[in-house]
């Protein structure tokens, strides 16, 4: 079945092909872990930059550029399934709230920013400062907020409208404008929860649409850790992370978050464009050699 936002793959480990059958619905394969990243680096990292004059690098920026070199290598992070079927993602886009006005009183909006698969750290904060400016406006409405206006704006027809979404969406027949502005298909949920001071939590993966990761950042903890013959403790960010296990198995996952881990210990190289992409990415986002 052909998607406006997919390429299906129809070579992947039959394992995977039938758990897609056995646990049809996302809350079925849910697999759920806290990830410690080391705060330490990434802090000196954004003070250097700071103090070198330029671009102001945020440690969402830094995050996100890690991620995205992530995908770049274990492109299985950018898979979803849907009706079924495990489909390769054709974008990378991330799902984030921005408060209106900066201010939690304001209320917050949620919509995607997208990104390329070349993307440097410096690329990643451009994009991301356009991103939080143009959704903090009051006006206009971003996309995802004209969508729910328009299914409020009759008797009946939220109940209705989501329902036809819903069955278009299983069948590929979503149209690609409003793909565009669901929330709902993207390659990642991204919460910063530390902002306001809680903890990580663990956020769902949307039933409809086609998320199959969300991570939420949580208050840097102390974790303790063992040097030598003792414990000392590390002030960590905590990371929340669910995943839909029909997309890679967990050894894949584990990789994955073990060179995520790797970059942010060593956030200086995602100033560089990436020398690893997989095959898989290069056809799909049509890079050159």
């Amino acid at each position: 079945m052909k998607r406006k936002d997919g390429i299906r793959i129809k070579s992947s480990d039959p394992m995977y092909m039938v758990a897609a059958h056995v646990m049809d619905k996302r809350m079925d394969s849910m697999n759920m872990i806290t990830i410690d990243i080391p705060v330490d680096p990434i802090a000196d990292y954004v003070h250097r930059k700071r103090d070198e004059g330029g671009m102001k690098i945020s440690r969402l920026a830094v995050l996100l550029a890690a991620y995205i070199r992530v995908i770049d290598e274990f492109p299985k992070f950018n898979h979803f399934v849907v009706n079924c079927n495990i489909y390769a993602r054709k974008e990378i886009a991330v799902g984030m709230v921005v408060l209106k006005g900066g201010s939690l009183t304001e209320g917050g909006t949620m919509s995607k920013i997208y990104f390329q698969p070349t993307d440097n750290v410096y690329q990643v904060q451009e994009r991301l400062n356009a991103y939080i400016a143009q959704n903090r406006e009051m006006e206009p409405e971003n996309g995802t907020e004209k969508i729910v206006k328009i299914l409020l704006s009759a008797p009946g027809l939220l109940r209705y409208g989501v329902k036809v979404l819903r069955w278009m969406d299983k069948h590929g027949m979503l149209p690609k404008s409003i793909i565009d502005m669901s929330p709902f298909h993207i390659s990642l949920v991204l919460t910063d929860l530390a902002s306001i001071r809680l903890d990580p939590i663990y956020h769902h993966v949307y039933e409809f649409g086609t998320t199959s990761i969300a991570m939420a950042m949580g208050v840097n903890r102390e974790v303790p850790k063992r040097k030598g013959d003792e414990i000392i403790y590390e002030k960590c960010m905590p990371l929340g992370v669910v995943m839909d296990e029909r997309i890679a198995g967990g050894s894949y996952f584990a990789m994955g978050f073990r060179r995520l881990k790797d970059y942010l210990k060593h956030p200086e190289v995602l100033e560089q464009q990436p020398q690893v992409i997989d095959d898989e990415i290069k056809k799909i986002f049509k890079l050159e050699e």
